[in-house]
């Protein structure tokens, strides 16, 4: 898909963006609508975790309606967390760690949460990207080290955000994935890092070995090499 016109709309609190864009995505909303809140109340991340959201930081959420199957909304949020790492890469050096998290050393400084609404065919109804990121403050999280990247207008990184994510969908939909790929992997762990993936109660050790064509994650565990395409990566 092309990037659609973007058009960012500020509300001072709300309970979640993510649940507020959906909503207005099954009434109907066009492409493009980016609800950046200054605060949540009820603000979340993967698997139903908290996201604490205090003023200051970005609460960002992005609707889009991509004309693809239900298996490409992978490679969309590879997408989505590179043009995260083009935007905040002037202000410090970060990483990504897959899928979609971006890190400052050892300690997180953003996420995405990636939701879609499928139609009975198995196509896209729509995909709403949240996007967090650490600017003001660093909230704790009780499993991991945070980090922020330093005070600036979240309307701000929103519109670099923007700009970033328009450009790698205009480029995805001309070159496909490979570019994306190629980009994600150059920001991603070093080859052969020790990582580890966690998928519900089973923890699988191996060594990072890039990603596979689809944007699965290749892991090296006992001489043969894993595609995964789920779980949530402990190591960087």
């Amino acid at each position: 898909m092309s990037a659609p016109p973007w058009r960012i709309e500020i509300a001072e609190e709300v309970p979640s963006s993510q649940t507020l864009v959906a909503a207005r995505a099954e009434a109907g909303e066009a492409a493009g609508l980016a609800l950046l809140a200054r605060r949540q109340s009820a603000g979340r991340g993967r698997e139903g975790r908290a996201w604490r959201s205090p003023a200051g930081n970005l609460h960002l959420s992005v609707l889009l309606r991509p004309a693809v199957p239900a298996r490409a909304l992978p490679q969309l949020a590879l997408l989505a967390a590179v043009a995260l790492h083009e935007a905040a890469r002037p202000r410090a050096p970060v990483r990504l760690k897959w899928p979609n998290d971006l890190m400052l050393g050892e300690a997180k400084v953003a996420g995405i949460l990636a939701e879609a609404a499928l139609d009975a065919a198995g196509g896209v109804r729509h995909l709403v990207l949240g996007v967090g990121v650490n600017l003001a403050t660093a909230p704790p999280l009780p499993d991991r080290a945070t980090a922020a990247l330093g005070a600036e207008p979240p309307e701000r990184f929103a519109w670099r955000f923007l700009s970033c994510l328009g450009a790698w969908l205009d480029r995805h939909a001309a070159e496909g994935f490979a570019p994306v790929r190629a980009a994600w992997m150059a920001a991603g762990p070093a080859p052969g890092a020790p990582v580890a993936l966690r998928r519900g109660d089973r923890r699988i050790e191996g060594r990072y070995q890039g990603l596979a064509e689809d944007g699965a994650l290749r892991l090296e565990l006992d001489g043969r090499v894993l595609e995964l395409h789920a779980g949530e990566l402990e190591g960087n």
